[in-house]
């Protein structure tokens, strides 16, 4: 088991996602970084969809009740083993009774957890990610247990990727949406020739940037949403919806955030500036 001592602001476990069930309302969830699940479950060979931790702004404190192997991706939260600092994107090998903690943010905003063979907590819908109310809590509490295999010997096919971590890139690429065809040039101009911070308004759920656009008075009928789908309210409002959007909404979809771009925007935070660019 790997016991959490403490669950820092917001840890979950998650993996992809829950699909197949949005015609019943339900989110697809999963992790906001798909990118960084990717690199830590291919360096310990997992399966892609391996269940890990997200790891939001401030980390938990966790100990190993069994040998195992484990990778570090996403943000930099200043990770420490028993108080020796960790590299990211590297393979490795815990004992029994470790401490795993985490110090300052420095760059980023969510960090992943991943152990060999991945989180081993049930499946509700086909799906570990922890969202409430699909499962029980929406996150991790201090003295939770979670099951994970132990793993005494591993020889990786890659030890390590030589990657930066470079959270610096704003720029989110974006398709078209549904009800791109309303917007005036005006709102065109803002939208593609200025920069937009992310407000205050953030989490799983939907990103609200703090600059307006020109306000609009479309009408139309609810219609599906997915994570990434961009809506421009009455009042010239932009929400990005994320992993825990909800699966329909009534404002217009005028762009839709490619799964690259997701992630990009899971690692912004309060304050951090983002731009559109068109594919």
């Amino acid at each position: 088991m790997l016991k959490v001592l403490k669950s820092g602001f917001f840890t979950s476990i998650q993996d992809r996602g829950r699909f197949g069930y949005r015609g019943m309302g339900v989110p697809v969830s999963g992790v906001m970084d798909d990118d960084a699940l990717r690199k830590a479950n291919l360096l310990l060979d997992n399966a892609l969809d391996a269940a890990v931790l997200e790891i939001t702004m401030t980390g938990p404190k966790l100990e190993f009740d069994l040998e195992t192997y484990i990778c570090l991706s996403g943000a930099d939260l200043s990770p420490t083993l028993n108080n020796k600092p960790l590299e990211y994107c590297s393979v490795i090998k815990v004992s029994k009774g470790d401490i795993l903690s985490y110090g300052k943010l420095k760059q980023g905003f969510r960090s992943y957890l991943a152990v060999k063979g991945g989180f081993q907590t049930d499946k509700v819908l086909d799906s570990r990610s922890q969202y409430f109310p699909v499962t029980t809590k929406p996150c991790l509490s201090d003295k939770d247990e979670i099951a994970y295999t132990e793993t005494s010997a591993f020889a990786p096919t890659i030890s390590e990727i030589k990657t930066k971590r470079n959270f610096n890139p704003n720029t989110l690429e974006v398709l078209k949406g549904p009800e791109f065809s309303i917007l005036s040039k005006n709102q065109l101009d803002t939208l593609f020739k200025k920069g937009f911070t992310i407000s205050k308004e953030n989490n799983r759920m939907a990103y609200q940037l703090k600059e307006l656009i020109e306000k609009h008075g479309y009408s139309m009928l609810t219609s599906g949403t997915l994570p990434g789908t961009v809506q421009l309210t009455p009042a010239g409002r932009l929400i990005i919806l994320m992993k825990d959007g909800q699966t329909t909404g009534g404002y217009p979809r005028v762009l839709q955030l490619s799964e690259a771009s997701i992630s990009i925007l899971a690692q912004k935070k309060y304050g951090d500036t983002i731009s559109f660019k068109l594919l």
